[in-house]
């Protein structure tokens, strides 16, 4: 006899948290907390405003859990929900903020346990993959970090950002050849 519990699906666990169950909440915030935070700020580049946007997510989400029907996986609806909260603070901010004067020190001062060789030339190379990364069109950065930060499928990102899947896949084949040129400069 199996008495293995199994693991309810994030899905389970928003429909049973639209029936008032805190737990299941708990549990999906605990799940996708960190990814929704780093795509937030990847998208950011500027932490306490990630943070704000991560709560106003949340907060969407919690409002619209009544209605939340399971036609997509939770991840989905939760991305798409950040997605659409990106796309209102560009709306209002009307302009993309650059990244914070102190990127650089704050990308040198960044902790690693490797000899100090290796770790110069890994922030040199992640400051020029973020600089590179910050000269693509705003909807080539989404689809880069989310496929590549966030490992979702161009299925999930195309349901995320509203385009169909051969536009996901085209806005991505563009950005990795910019970024492939760029980088080998």
């Amino acid at each position: 006899m199996d008495t293995a519990v199994q693991t309810p699906t994030d899905e389970v666990l928003m429909l049973a948290y639209a029936d008032g169950d805190s737990d299941a909440f708990s549990e999906l915030y605990a799940r996708h907390r960190a990814r929704l935070f780093h795509y937030l700020l990847g998208q950011l580049r500027d932490r306490p405003l990630a943070e704000e946007l991560f709560q106003d997510v949340w907060q969407k989400m919690i409002h619209a859990r009544a209605g939340w029907k399971p036609d997509a996986a939770f991840s989905t609806w939760l991305f798409r929900i950040a997605h659409n909260r990106l796309n209102d603070h560009w709306r209002a901010a009307r302009h993309r903020p650059a990244a914070p004067a102190d990127a650089d020190e704050r990308t040198a001062s960044l902790a690693d346990t490797c000899t100090p060789e290796l770790l110069a030339d890994e922030q040199a190379q992640r400051l020029q993959l973020r600089q590179a990364l910050a000269e693509l069109p705003p909807e080539q950065q989404e689809v880069v970090i989310l496929r590549l930060e966030q490992e979702l499928s161009l299925e999930e990102i195309g349901q995320i950002t509203g385009v169909g899947r051969e536009t996901v896949k085209s806005r991505l084949r563009y950005a990795m050849d910019k970024l492939r040129a760029r980088l080998s400069e």
